[in-house]
């Protein structure tokens, strides 16, 4: 078939046959969607067999919950950022720190803390090194932002997350810190490993067939929201890390590197209450204030809750 002809048959099929109301965005986007793929089958000459083994990659990367890590792995993650950052020019938005992906691994409703919050339980205080991140939360003018809202989580020194990783503790390196009067936010935690996707799982298991690996570099991830000005949604990625500019996600973005600077001196340490050597990373964030008609920066998605 042409295309004039698959769109007739797409329409015949999947509009034709409304008998009660319609969702006319739904629809629209199905007619597209079908349209197109139907379009693929013809051009690729996609067999029924490719095509019912794609439908069942499909269920079971859903029942396996890795629709979100093949999303990021695919790269459709980072090309709705892209997306988004052109429609903020479009907008006239200009500065602030830079988006990257969320990623599949939030979890709602982390303790919350003013100023400073501890974000590990001290399970692997004994083998993986000390991490204090410090910053501030500023407009672009450089004002700072007290009471803004600081959500942070990472992995621990296995690549794991709690709450997907039942062997952590509830909220293990999830915190939620609102800024002090000052516009700060200072974190205690564990320095984050990289971790790599489920080597028996669906989307390495695609991965490999496609010829890549699925590792990411050492990261810490953000949302950073305030009255007033947009929410951000952003993570740094670690200078030094193998995988910093080979993310298998595409999140590492300029100004969204750190460096890990270690600490050493007694009385450094001893001002700050540890016993041992730590690493130190200053990671600031600069907030755009919200205009009127701009594409909104929240997404509402399915995200897990404890």
């Amino acid at each position: 078939m042409n295309r004039q002809e698959i769109d007739t048959l797409v329409k015949q099929m999947n509009v034709d046959t409304a008998i009660r109301e319609v969702n006319p965005r739904v629809q629209q986007i199905v007619v597209r969607l079908l349209g197109d793929l139907f379009q693929a089958i013809e051009d690729l000459d996609i067999s029924q067999t490719e095509l019912w083994k794609g439908l069942e990659y499909f269920t079971d990367t859903g029942q396996a919950n890795e629709l979100g890590l093949l999303a990021a792995g695919l790269g459709l993650e980072h090309y709705l950022d892209l997306r988004a950052d052109e429609a903020d020019a479009k907008a006239g938005i200009t500065g602030g720190t830079p988006r990257t992906i969320e990623g599949p691994l939030y979890v709602a409703g982390a303790p919350e803390s003013v100023g400073f919050a501890r974000l590990d339980d001290g399970s692997e205080s004994d083998h993986i090194d000390t991490l204090i991140i410090e910053g501030t939360v500023t407009d672009t003018q450089g004002n700072m932002i007290p009471n803004a809202k600081v959500e942070i989580w990472h992995a621990n020194g296995l690549g794991n997350y709690s709450f997907f990783d039942k062997a952590q503790s509830e909220f293990n390196l999830r915190r939620t810190i609102f800024t002090d009067a000052d516009g700060k936010y200072t974190a205690l935690t564990t320095m984050p490993v990289g971790y790599g996707c489920p080597p028996e799982g669906t989307t390495q298991a695609l991965l490999n067939k496609l010829g890549r690996h699925g590792n990411r570099p050492s990261h810490v991830h953000y949302f950073v929201s305030a009255p007033g000005y947009r929410k951000l949604t952003t993570q740094f990625n670690i200078e030094g890390d193998k995988y910093l500019w080979d993310d298998f996600a595409f999140a590492t973005r300029d100004g969204l590197i750190a460096k890990a600077i270690e600490i050493t001196d007694e009385a450094e340490l001893s001002r700050r209450g540890l016993d041992k050597p730590l690493k130190h990373i200053t990671f600031n964030f600069e907030l755009v204030k919200e205009v009127d008609q701009a594409p909104s920066t929240e997404v509402d998605r399915r995200r897990a809750s404890a």
